[in-house]
Parts: structure tokens; sequence; C-alpha cells
């Protein structure tokens, strides 16, 4: 009879302590959810208080202080510059006469002053984005153009806008990187 109720004990006890593996087994599953949701929240958390460290310290480069006008001429990031678009102006900041050519010229001749103001060169240029006022001076800028920059030539777009500031006929901007 012992044997019996120790049996029939078991058997009845068996779907319980399925019951209980099922019950600990979903327990252990959310336990392990859980910690793995914890160690992301923590690797997130380290990895975004780490980030600063990891940040590209930013230099200005200005080169003209008489402007007034709420840019820099570049921004130094890392080893990338980046040249705010440059019009065709002389030392004092007025437009050359003469049109696109000699506005073309200058232009660039300002992208070259803000590139060696930061320490870089016209080979570093990797991109340039050249605004005309008027695309039907494209021919006469892209020869200018041409016999400025170096080879390999830079990535480039070119655009008409709707109107430049201080009624340029052209402004460039350019990306350079240097490098290390």
């Amino acid at each position: 009879m012992c044997a019996d109720s120790t049996m029939v004990f078991r058997r009845a006890e068996e779907p319980i302590h399925c019951l209980r593996k099922g019950t600990e087994m979903k327990m252990w599953v959310r336990t392990i959810t859980a910690l793995f949701m914890a160690a992301i929240a923590v690797a997130l958390t380290s990895n975004a208080a780490v980030r600063p460290a990891f940040a590209q310290e930013r230099k200005a480069v200005n080169l003209s202080s008489t402007r007034g006008l709420p840019f820099s001429d570049g921004i130094v990031a890392g080893n990338t510059l980046y040249v705010a678009g440059q019009e065709g102006t002389d030392a004092s900041d007025k437009l050359v006469a003469g049109g696109i050519g000699p506005e073309t010229t200058a232009a660039l001749e300002n992208v070259k002053k803000v590139l060696q103001a930061a320490g870089f060169e016209l080979k570093d240029v990797v991109s340039v984005t050249v605004y005309l006022a008027d695309i039907h001076e494209f021919p006469d800028m892209n020869k200018i153009y041409k016999g400025v920059m170096p080879d390999p030539k830079p990535a480039r777009a070119t655009i008409q806008a709707a109107a430049l500031v201080n009624g340029a006929r052209i402004e460039i901007s350019a990306i350079a990187v240097k490098q290390k």
C-alpha cells in the first residue's frame, strides 16, 4: 500500500512538477531577458559616456573679421576642413571687376587662402560645390577651374543659384581631407 500511495503521489506530483518546471523556465527566460536588456542599457550608456572622448576637436578659420557675418570661413574637424562659400572678392572684400573669369580666379584664390590658413593645400580638396548666378557662364568658369585645381580633380557639383550674396557671379565651397 505504501508503494501504491507513493506511486499515486508521484503521478499526482508529476504534472505539478512539470508545471513548476514550466514556470521556472519562464522565470529563467524573463531573468535572462532582463539581464540581457540591462547589459544593452549599460553598453549604450557607457558608449555615450565614452563618445565625447572620441569627438573630433573643431577649430574655426576666419580670414576677415570685418565682414561681421555669422559664419566661419572654414571649420577644421579632425583631419577634415570644410570651407564656406567663397566669392570672387579682393583683399578689401569687394567683388573683383570683369565678370565671371576674374571672379572665378578670385574665388578659387580665396578658397586657397582658407586652405593655407588651416594648414591644407589644394591637393587635399576632395569635393567642391560651385554656385553660379548664370549657368551659361559655366564654360568660362570651368576653363579657369581646370587650370587651378590639381589632378586628380576633386568631385564637384555645379549649380545655378537664383541669386548670390553681394551680386556675385560665383561662390565656391570645398571640403579638404589631410592625409595623416
